[in-house]
């Protein structure tokens, strides 16, 4: 997180803003992000009634060979390229509040949002809410303010307090676990005797058997006007329609499970990888690819930030904004640093 506080601290400073109220702090996108018989398979949700109603285990993905990566999107989402990938278990769904807790209750584990930051991390003039444990929450524009900022620095939010200070996880054990960093997610894959997911694991549980734009199959994401993943419906970020069924958040296991009867692969949550972020794929990285050196991701980057990858898309994708709600999909996401749209899940090797 203190490398995410340091951008900001410095950006705020350079434009010559010395004070500013840090109880909810603005952030930028550009700082942040810099979320037939296939169709069958997957089921349009209304209401909370129709998700898992208790945890599920792992599910199986077999080895496969598949084209990784995308052309026509976005430019890091290439080269499309031919990859290898042995068989490995992965979590039916994202690890929920409730395992989460299980992980905690056992560990005693404090996250990085709810840990104080070390004043020796800091130039000291630094504002003294910077110092105080919290994280990074959506927050929609009001009427009539710019639509072009949309997320908060709130102190006091965490995995137990998701909405901010004030909410609970109170009744929703079956929720994503969110506001959880790179090392927390890690923690948890440890404790669990398991590890986080490679990019090229995620992407091929994602597609399941299917090698379209959608693991539905085709090329649309609501085919027939069915939703099949927690997205966003409407003019991002004013107005969701939640057409789909949700309003934000989702419980796990509301949509269909894939081929290999996983889960919430596409949208609901971004998910943690455990690849360094790099713009490109590297072709010639095809046999269980682990992506690139932790020294190779920095250099290539605009600063000396550690990204992770993170895949999947989230339930603030929109149509209109951000087309990463399909499993090729990739974004970069600061490892000390996370959201109200950022969960993960393990898989056992």
């Amino acid at each position: 997180m203190r490398y995410f506080l340091r951008l900001l601290h410095s950006l705020f400073y350079n434009l010559g803003i010395p004070g500013f109220n840090m109880n909810i702090l603005p952030v930028t996108a550009a700082l942040l992000l810099a979320l037939t018989a296939a169709q069958k398979s997957f089921a349009q949700a209304a209401s909370d009634d129709s998700c898992l109603n208790e945890p599920a285990g792992q599910v199986w993905v077999n080895e496969a060979e598949f084209i990784m990566g995308d052309n026509s999107h976005y430019p890091e989402e290439g080269p499309a390229h031919k990859v290898s990938v042995r068989g490995f278990w992965i979590d039916a769904h994202e690890v929920s509040n409730a395992q989460f807790a299980t992980f905690v209750d056992a560990t005693h584990y404090v996250t990085v949002a709810e840990r104080i930051p070390n004043p020796a991390d800091w130039p000291a003039d630094v504002p003294e809410d910077f110092l105080k444990p919290g994280s990074v929450l959506f927050t929609p524009p009001e009427p009539g303010q710019a639509a072009t900022n949309w997320w908060s620095w709130v102190p006091g939010t965490d995995w137990r307090h998701p909405d901010g200070p004030g909410s609970s996880i109170r009744g929703k054990d079956l929720y994503p676990v969110v506001h959880v960093a790179y090392e927390d997610a890690q923690a948890y894959a440890n404790w669990a005797g398991r590890s986080l997911p490679t990019e090229a694991q995620f992407e091929l549980a994602a597609r399941g058997k299917s090698n379209a734009v959608f693991p539905w199959g085709g090329n649309e994401l609501a085919p027939h006007g069915q939703h099949q993943a927690n997205t966003w419906q409407g003019n991002f970020p004013m107005n969701n329609n939640a057409e789909d069924g949700h309003q934000g958040l989702a419980p796990v296991g509301c949509f269909g499970a894939n081929d290999y009867g996983a889960y919430d692969l596409i949208g609901n949550v971004w998910e943690w990888t455990s690849n360094w972020y790099y713009p490109t794929h590297n072709q010639d990285d095809s046999n269980n690819p682990t992506g690139p050196t932790l020294e190779q991701s920095i250099n290539s980057a605009s600063s000396a930030v550690p990204e992770k990858v993170i895949k999947g898309g989230s339930y603030l994708c929109a149509e209109n904004y951000c087309l990463r709600f399909r499993p090729a999909a990739r974004e970069a996401q600061d490892t000390g640093l996370g959201t109200s749209h950022i969960g993960f899940r393990t898989v056992k090797n």
